[in-house]
């Protein structure tokens, strides 16, 4: 098997109808009934942090998340499994695009209730800024070091962005972009090789059904986690680091230092 072409898996998979997420209505509907409406509504203008929602009580809401992402996408890899089903060994990448939407969905809940603000994924092209956090998101979920480096030295941007109410700037400027096309390409080796295996598994009718929900059921949850435990780390998900930081107005670009030690991590 070639190694899949991550950017067109990515390109492909956020086409699909069921993968965008609104962030606000997300919020909304996660955040009823356990917190105050003007709460809400400030975790919904800023992030759930600045609103004062604690880390671990988004802790509880990303656990429930993940969970009914995993069962629908295990779900899913399952009947793809069955003797004819929509995924056997000569159609892998149709196989491969939904649970790979799934991913994305999760991904979005993940960034949504620990700070970031609403990707673009509503439009037929997905834009160079949203496209190069998806990859680099995906990265942190595949245990990609260069990923985790890059999405730190951005998540301490938008932090002190958020907490002087200041408008999001983009912030993937062409500096970093060679460690987005090497976190992209280290992804399509990494996904290739776990995919084949679950491909290998589709060959053995109903066995195969078994196993590949197993193994979609195994490799979902601790990606989620792994994203899930990394932004849960980060100033955006922190209520202290707003309280502490509203009258810090210095807004940094990421210059050649930030730059040097993202490369040391590839």
């Amino acid at each position: 098997m070639e190694n899949i072409n991550f950017e067109m898996l990515l390109v492909e998979s956020a086409k699909l109808p069921m993968v965008k997420i609104d962030r606000e209505l997300f919020l909304r509907k996660e955040l009823r009934g356990k917190y105050p409406k003007e709460i809400i509504e400030k975790a919904i203008e800023y992030n759930p942090a600045y609103a004062g929602i604690s880390v671990e009580d988004i802790n509880k809401i990303a656990k429930s998340c993940i969970i009914a992402e995993r069962n629908k996408v295990t779900a899913l890899s399952a009947a793809a499994g069955l003797p004819g089903g929509f995924a056997m060994l000569g159609t892998v990448p149709a196989d491969l695009t939904q649970y790979f939407a799934h991913v994305l969905r999760i991904l979005q809940e993940l960034i949504y209730l620990y700070g970031w603000q609403e990707l673009r994924l509503d439009s037929e092209e997905i834009k160079e800024e949203t496209k190069n956090l998806l990859i680099l998101f995906v990265g942190i979920m595949f245990g990609v070091n260069g990923a985790v480096t890059t999405i730190n030295k951005l998540t301490g941007q938008v932090a002190k962005q958020v907490a002087k109410k200041l408008p999001q700037k983009a912030l993937t400027k062409g500096m970093i972009y060679p460690f987005v096309k090497k976190v992209a390409a280290l992804l399509g080796i990494r996904m290739t090789r776990q995919i084949f295996a679950r491909s290998v598994s589709k060959a053995v009718p109903v066995i195969g059904a078994v196993v590949s929900g197993g193994l979609t059921y195994a490799t979902f949850t601790p990606m989620a986690e792994k994203l899930k435990n990394h932004l849960a780390s980060n100033e955006l998900a922190s209520v202290t680091y707003y309280q502490e930081n509203k009258e810090d107005d210095v807004i940094e670009i990421i210059d050649a230092e930030i730059i040097d030690e993202i490369d040391e991590n590839f």
